[in-house]
């Protein structure tokens, strides 16, 4: 393997360095809960740079998520829609939720896939870890990859109404970005999109 320089690395540790010390001097004067919600909670804290003066920051606290992109075994995906309020529109997305208190991620993922879409998966794989909204929330959503699909049947919350749809991969993109694209969906499938062109470009987006 090819050898790195130590000048290279002397830039990274100089770099690291840095940010090092950038978070350290972040510290916290004051924390305060805001808003108790049914989904998510407020928070508001007093942060001071170094020697600073402290100024506001409101964190939405939702936690942890998950979602699936669920594909089978004639290179499908599967889809939910869905009314988003906050939106104010129906949306195309992958399967996703919350984590619930005490339950393991992978097995959040297992359970969302299946109330929301009836399916369960052979096979579940991570795909990587993103924040949502680093700017103002703390959701860290976990975005796996699921094969080997079996049907069954949905297991909604009473207030859900979720319609599911297979489609081929060029119909997802078409359907994700016709309207104002959900980002972890959008980020699926141009993941989906890599693994060896499965996804025509069809789009101006793409």
């Amino acid at each position: 393997s090819a050898a790195i320089s130590p000048v290279v690395l002397r830039g990274w540790a100089s770099r690291f360095r840095q940010k090092r010390e950038m978070h350290d001097s972040i510290s916290i004067v004051s924390s305060r809960r805001a808003f108790e919600g049914r989904v998510f909670d407020v928070r508001v804290d007093e942060i001071r740079y170094g020697q600073e003066a402290p100024h506001r920051i409101d964190v939405i606290e939702l936690g942890h998520t998950v979602a699936v992109l669920a594909v089978d075994d004639s290179q499908r995906v599967a889809l939910v829609r869905q009314y988003r309020h906050a939106a104010g529109a129906y949306v195309w997305e992958i399967p996703a939720g919350h984590v619930d208190r005490g339950e393991g991620i992978l097995d959040a993922a297992v359970r969302e896939l299946r109330e929301e879409t009836g399916y369960s998966a052979g096979r579940i794989e991570p795909l990587l870890t993103v924040y949502t909204t680093p700017g103002v929330c703390d959701e860290t959503q976990h975005i796996f990859f699921a094969t080997d699909l079996r049907a069954g049947e949905q297991a909604l919350d009473q207030d859900e109404r979720i319609d599911v749809k297979l489609v081929s991969p060029d119909d997802a993109w078409r359907l994700v970005t016709g309207q104002v694209s959900d980002a972890k969906t959008a980020l699926a499938l141009l993941w989906l999109k890599a693994q060896g062109g499965q996804m025509r470009s069809e789009s101006g987006r793409s």
